[in-house]
């Protein structure tokens, strides 16, 4: 047994800058990673997806030439070589931050499954590491459950996508949502014939229908077939196919195709954790129980990061590292629910998404009796996105009629995950909507609409 100031658990995007500020401050740290550092985001997650949806959105540009006044002939995608630069990108990260763990003074990294033993004590292999601070980064997985038929049939995650190095003929793909969108158009660049199969009425469920419709909508243009409201999903082999059969309101009974994606969320890396001989809780969906600080049930054990269901990305994993730290560390009294909601779907276009949708302001309109006001506009009338020849999508920013503060935005359009910044920026200061509209951005931008739309405020009608 060996006895340190705090255990860690996991190297996401929590776990190793937590080991960096603690053992910067002298404590004496063990960090326990099983697989590959840097977790989901580094290894199957943002940093490959992103790169990922780079080559494809440099194939779609190379088509879209005439449209530019240039012809690149014919354009070829080596899957292999795609890889390859994924391959490369992902692994430099993933190796930067073994490295940097494994240099860290006053750290030390083991390498194997950890379970917990007692609230105290963390098993690693034949190794009992104990300490007065545990901290749990153990991160998620995709889930494949209720589909008849998985069993008899190969299928990918998005982790197994990491290792597809050809164009598969034809796609299909099992959830309408972030993972499955970027997926899924991003095949459909490189070559394949794409088709999304969603559950729920529409895509991106938790979106407005307005997003949904226009995300829809240039999926559609560029050729993928998209099928909604399949209830029950039931897959099997033909020959060379799989088949998905499909009750859906419309459409053919099933679709054929020579792969399959499922992506249809996620569950936490809690169920061989040994949670259960440290009294730490969770809930009816596997998720660590923590409070506004991150706490568990368990005083001393804190849960970070996709495992402890407060937020499914890098960057809230990365908040979460941020909060303990302060409030460990500094006397700080900082907490989960300061922050506010703020993601992207990385499309082509992307959504930059901050606070309230307009459903969720709605329904707090009927339920409080608030009034609010909308603002939308086109990207085709924003002279940035005519310009490069990018016009999907729309802005629409969301405020209180009161106290003037913005409740919400959806951007869906060229730049849109990195214009939201300046709303979700006002929306931390607490400041009102017109300090946003009265300031002076640059032309041409995207973000230079902004201040033009929060000046076309409307009430939010019924």
């Amino acid at each position: 047994m060996t006895t340190y100031d705090a255990v860690i658990v996991g190297t996401g995007q929590a776990g190793p800058a937590l080991a960096r500020r603690l053992a910067g401050a002298g404590m004496k740290v063990a960090i326990v990673e099983r697989g590959r550092f840097g977790g989901t985001c580094v290894n199957t997650g943002c940093t490959p997806t992103k790169t990922l949806v780079a080559s494809a959105y440099a194939a779609h540009v190379a088509r879209r030439g005439a449209d530019y006044g240039f012809s690149a002939g014919e354009v070829k995608v080596d899957m292999k070589r795609v890889k390859a630069r994924k391959d490369e990108i992902a692994g430099a990260s993933t190796r930067g931050v073994e490295r940097s763990l494994r240099n860290l003074e006053n750290c030390t990294v083991y390498t194997g499954h950890a379970r917990l033993r007692s609230p105290r004590e963390v098993e690693v292999g034949n190794e009992v590491l104990q300490s007065e601070k545990i901290f749990l980064d153990v991160g998620g997985r995709a889930t494949t459950s209720g589909i008849s038929g998985l069993d008899q049939v190969p299928f990918l995650t998005n982790s197994s996508m990491m290792d597809v190095d050809f164009v598969p003929r034809h796609l299909l793909v099992v959830g309408g949502s972030y993972i499955g969108l970027e997926f899924g158009q991003m095949y459909r660049r490189f070559g394949s014939e794409v088709t999304i199969v969603e559950m729920g009425p529409r895509l991106i469920g938790r979106e407005d229908e307005d997003v949904s419709a226009a995300v829809a909508g240039f999926l559609g243009r560029e050729g993928i077939a998209v099928r909604t409201g399949a209830k029950c999903l039931r897959a099997a082999r033909r020959g060379d196919d799989i088949v998905l059969g499909l009750d859906c309101t419309e459409g053919a009974p099933e679709v054929a195709g020579s792969h399959l994606l499922v992506a249809i969320g996620r569950r936490p890396n809690t169920d061989d954790l040994g949670l259960e001989r440290a009294g730490v809780k969770t809930n009816e969906r596997g998720y660590i129980e923590v409070d506004d600080e991150l706490r568990t049930s368990v005083p001393g054990i804190w849960a970070l990061g996709d495992c402890n269901g407060r937020g499914a990305f890098t960057h809230t994993a990365w908040n979460d590292y941020e909060i303990v730290a302060a409030n460990l560390l500094d006397g700080g009294k900082r907490r989960v629910s300061d922050r506010i909601t703020a993601y992207a779907l990385y499309t082509d276009p992307p959504l930059g998404r901050a606070g309230m949708t307009e459903t969720e302001v709605r329904q707090s309109v009927k339920k409080s009796g608030r009034r609010a006001l909308v603002a939308r506009a086109d990207m085709a009338d924003v002279s940035r996105a005519y310009e490069k020849g990018e016009t999907e999508g729309f802005m629409k920013i969301l405020v209180d009629a009161e106290s003037k503060e913005i409740l919400g935005a959806s951007f869906l359009g060229a730049s849109g995950d990195e214009a939201i910044h300046c709303v979700l920026d006002t929306m931390y200061a607490h400041a009102p909507y017109t300090t946003l509209q009265r300031a002076v951005h640059i032309h041409p931008t995207i973000s230079e609409w902004i201040p033009t739309m929060l000046g076309d405020l409307e009430p939010l009608k019924d």
